[in-house]
């Protein structure tokens, strides 16, 4: 079992409650794009750090390829959230955030998906296991 760290638990904490708040005031039915801004500024008036579409380069055969990866959201860069807006979470979802904290060399992520009626359903937390 991996065991998170106090601050990745704490901005776990902030995540979800970021997530619940947007989701409360928005409900289903918008674009991807429009969560992601206001997750991010629920986000910053809690005092995280947040970037939107963070570039992470990816190193392949000695090349490094600057613009091949951008995460949705990277808080206080520890933190990954890949949001959503879909109908059917595809587990293809879940092998992607696996991939972006691995060459992110991050460790947890979260995958959010606004489009539910209740959002406890569409958060799901994951650990990139060492």
């Amino acid at each position: 079992m991996t065991i998170t760290t106090i601050e990745e638990d704490n901005i776990a904490k902030m995540i979800v409650n970021a997530a619940y708040i947007v989701h409360k005031n928005l409900g289903p039915g918008l674009l991807e794009s429009v969560y992601e801004i206001c997750f991010c500024h629920e986000l910053s008036k809690s005092g995280l750090k947040v970037k939107r579409q963070a570039v992470v380069p990816v190193n392949y055969d000695g090349i490094v390829f600057d613009l091949a990866l951008k995460l949705d959201v990277i808080v206080n860069d520890l933190v990954i959230c890949e949001l959503k807006a879909v109908d059917l979470m595809h587990p293809v979802f879940e092998a992607q955030l696996l991939s972006y904290l691995k060459l992110a060399n991050k460790r947890l992520g979260f995958l959010i998906n606004f489009n539910v009626p209740l959002i406890k359903d569409g958060i799901k937390r994951m650990i990139l296991k060492s």
